[in-house]
C-alpha cells in the first residue's frame, strides 16, 4: 500500500513540475535551451502590442456578431453558457475562430509523459508571430494576498514585474475569480468572462493555462509575452477577455499574457512555451 501511495505521489509530481515555476528554476543548468533571455520587461515582446491588440479585436469582434449580440442579449449570454454548454455554440466559437485568426486550438492529453491536458492546433495553421493563446485567472499585483490561492496550485503565473496571474480554473481560486468579475459588471456590460472556468470557454484563446513547458526533447514553438490591455480597448468587446484584477483599486491596466507563436505550427501540433529570465 505504501509503494502504490509513494507511486501516485510521484506522478502527480511528474505531472506538477511541467509547470511548476520553482521547479523550473532548480532544473535550469539541466534544461537551458527551454529559457528565452530577456534584459528587461520591454525586451520581452516578440510582436508589438498593437499586433496582439488587433488579433484580440478581431476575433472579439467575430465573437460578438457570432453570439448575435444586443444588449438584452449581452445581460444573458454568459449566464446562458454556464448553465448549459451546446454543440452548437462549440461549433460558433471554433469557426468564428477560424474564420478571424485562420487555425483553432483545443485542450487535449499532452504527448509530453505524465503531463497531463495540452493544446493542440485542430485546424489550420499558425504563422509565426501569431497570438495563439491567453493565460486566463485572476491578477495579483505584487504587494497582493495569494498565499492561500497558491496552496497546491501549479497555474499560478509570474510576470517580469512580479505581478501573478492565478489561472487556476478549481478550489478557492475559481470563487475568487467569479466573485471579482461580478463585481467589475457595469451595468448589462460585462467587464470579463468566466466561461474560461467551464470546459467550452466562450473565448477559444483562453486556454494557455494548459500549455506545457517544453524540454529538450520537445521544443518551444511558443512564448509567453505580456499585454496590458489599452483604456482604449471597446467596452463591448470586454466581456471576451479572461482576466481580472484581485482589488479595485489597482491603478495600472489590466494584464494579461498572451502566447506567441516562435515559428509556423501546423495542424495536429501541442503547444510547448518557454519561461523567459530576467539578465542584468
Amino acid at each position: 500500500m505504501l509503494r502504490r501511495a509513494l507511486n501516485r505521489v510521484q506522478d502527480n509530481w511528474k505531472s506538477y513540475r511541467h509547470r511548476f515555476v520553482p521547479w523550473v528554476v532548480l532544473n535550469l543548468s539541466k534544461n537551458e535551451k527551454t529559457l528565452r533571455q530577456v534584459t528587461d520587461r520591454s525586451k520581452d515582446k516578440l510582436v508589438p502590442d498593437q499586433e496582439v491588440s488587433e488579433s484580440l479585436l478581431q476575433l472579439f469582434s467575430v465573437l460578438l456578431r457570432s453570439h448575435g449580440a444586443d444588449h438584452e442579449e449581452l445581460r444573458g449570454a454568459q449566464s446562458h453558457l454556464l448553465r448549459k454548454e451546446t454543440t452548437k455554440q462549440h461549433q460558433c466559437e471554433e469557426e468564428a475562430m477560424l474564420r478571424s485568426l485562420g487555425f483553432c486550438m483545443a485542450r487535449k492529453p499532452s504527448t509530453l509523459p505524465f503531463a497531463g491536458t495540452g493544446v493542440f492546433v485542430t485546424k489550420g495553421c499558425v504563422s509565426k508571430g501569431a497570438t495563439v493563446a491567453m493565460y486566463p485567472g485572476t491578477v495579483y499585483q505584487a504587494y497582493e494576498p495569494i498565499l492561500l490561492q497558491s496552496i497546491r496550485n501549479s497555474f499560478v503565473f509570474r510576470c517580469i514585474d512580479g505581478v501573478l496571474i492565478d489561472g487556476n480554473d478549481k478550489g478557492i481560486s475559481k470563487v475568487v475569480f467569479k466573485s471579482c468579475s461580478g463585481r467589475d459588471r457595469m451595468g448589462p456590460f460585462l467587464m470579463s468572462d468566466t466561461s474560461w472556468l467551464t470546459s467550452s470557454p466562450q473565448n477559444p484563446l483562453a486556454v494557455g493555462q494548459y500549455v506545457n513547458n517544453c524540454s529538450n526533447e520537445y521544443p518551444a514553438n511558443v512564448c509567453y509575452q505580456e499585454f496590458d490591455v489599452p483604456d482604449k480597448f471597446p467596452i463591448m468587446l470586454r466581456q471576451y477577455l479572461p482576466n481580472v484584477n484581485y482589488s479595485t483599486d489597482s491603478q495600472r491596466p489590466l494584464r494579461c499574457v498572451v502566447l506567441v507563436s516562435l515559428r509556423d505550427i501546423t495542424a495536429g501540433e501541442e503547444l510547448f512555451s518557454n519561461y523567459y529570465t530576467i539578465v542584468h
